[in-house]
């Protein structure tokens, strides 16, 4: 019975012809090794198929960029950690004694570099992060021996006084950068990001996908992420993207973004006057330990309060009042301070989202900005002219 029953199993897998395409396994083979598999190229106008599907891959990207277009994007360098990474390199590779620009972006905004280089004959390195305290790049320059230049720290008080790092990446991703990551950085900024302007983290798919009008969970609250706000240049100088300024609609969806922090409850460690104190005070001793390592090295350092307007103004005097942080920060430092409100230059300018200048602001606020900060360095080198400008 058993021999039969094996004769007849033999003679139905010996029934079983499989198509040319499918391989053989080892299944139909017992007792035999498997050789390589081997599959045959079909007989295809395989130059024809590749032809066309190069120019529809052109035809959809030439569309996906004549539609960002046309909604008013254009070409920049990517603000990307690679790009904040080749401006950092320069002060390991010889430029330690230049000024340096950190804070976070209404230093990238407001401060051009252009302009600034027009004024003072210098152009600074820009290493400002958006969305993050100047107190992380302050502690990265402060345990590098090879920055021995001219430090300027922008302070935006709900970022600095909170300790929030949106970029903190950008330090680590220097200090391991490999070989690779240089290459392909390279290719990026010289083949792709000076000519396309859909090449931007905003206009990607997944996060048009992202940022639709999806159903919130219960529970939960709206939390938008920050829209396109500049466009910047090789060496990291920005400007403020034109349609904020020129689309009202673009315009109240950025500030109505920047309201959501504003009108939210506070996150866990700020949500009791306590708390919030704590936090100031531990972000005030970071910068204390930072610049008194950088001014034993001859830092010369200046912290500016850069301009703010409208409901962000009026949201930053309500949570970080300058009484409890500016003020206190300076005192703790001994640094040097340039706060907006105490210098009529740098007042009477156009914020269109409340939080940055437009380009052309920008400009006109640099050329008096400038001066100034040149002014304290000088002060700080030079003793004796405090107190004669």
């Amino acid at each position: 019975m058993p021999s039969s029953t094996s004769s007849s199993n033999s003679a139905n897998s010996d029934s079983v012809v499989r198509p040319g395409f499918v391989r053989l396994t080892a299944a139909d083979r017992p007792g035999v090794a498997q050789p390589v598999p081997e599959r045959d190229v079909p007989d295809k106008p395989w130059g024809a198929i590749g032809l066309g599907a190069a120019i529809l891959f052109l035809l959809l990207m030439a569309g996906w960029e004549t539609y960002w277009r046309a909604w008013g994007a254009v070409p920049g360098y990517h603000n990307g950690n690679d790009a904040w990474a080749l401006q950092r390199r320069r002060i390991d590779e010889g430029e330690g004694s230049k000024t340096v620009l950190i804070g976070s972006s209404r230093v990238l905004f407001d401060s051009q570099l252009p302009v600034w280089e027009q004024v003072t004959g210098d152009r600074p390195i820009q290493l400002s992060l958006e969305g993050t305290s100047g107190n992380v790049v302050l502690e990265d320059l402060a345990a590098d021996p090879k920055f021995t230049g001219r430090l300027m720290v922008g302070v935006a008080p709900d970022l600095f006084f909170s300790g929030f790092a949106y970029r903190s990446a950008a330090i680590p991703y220097f200090h391991k950068e490999g070989p690779s990551q240089r290459v392909g950085t390279w290719l990026a900024r010289h083949l792709v990001e000076p000519y396309f302007a859909f090449y931007d983290s905003d206009f990607a798919m997944p996060t048009v996908v992202r940022r639709q009008a999806w159903p919130l969970r219960p529970g939960t609250q709206q939390h938008t992420r920050v829209r396109k706000l500049m466009v910047q240049d090789a060496d990291r100088n920005s400007h403020m993207w034109s349609k904020v300024v020129d689309d009202q609609a673009y315009r109240d969806l950025c500030r109505s973004i920047w309201a959501e922090n504003f009108t939210g409850p506070p996150p866990p460690n700020m949500d009791t006057p306590e708390k919030l104190q704590k936090l100031i005070d531990e972000q005030i001793a970071r910068s204390v330990k930072a610049v008194g390592t950088l001014k034993a090295r001859g830092v010369r350092i200046v912290f500016v309060r850069m301009p703010s307007a409208g409901d962000y103004y009026a949201f930053e005097q309500k949570v970080f009042p300058r009484a409890k942080t500016w003020d206190v920060l300076l005192q703790r430092t001994g640094a040097v301070g340039i706060h907006f409100e105490d210098y009529p230059q740098m007042q009477g300018y156009y914020l269109p989202e409340w939080s940055h200048m437009s380009e052309p602001e920008a400009r006109r606020f640099t050329a008096v900005f400038a001066p100034l900060v040149e002014q304290k360095f000088r002060e700080q080198e030079h003793p004796a002219l405090a107190g004669t400008h």
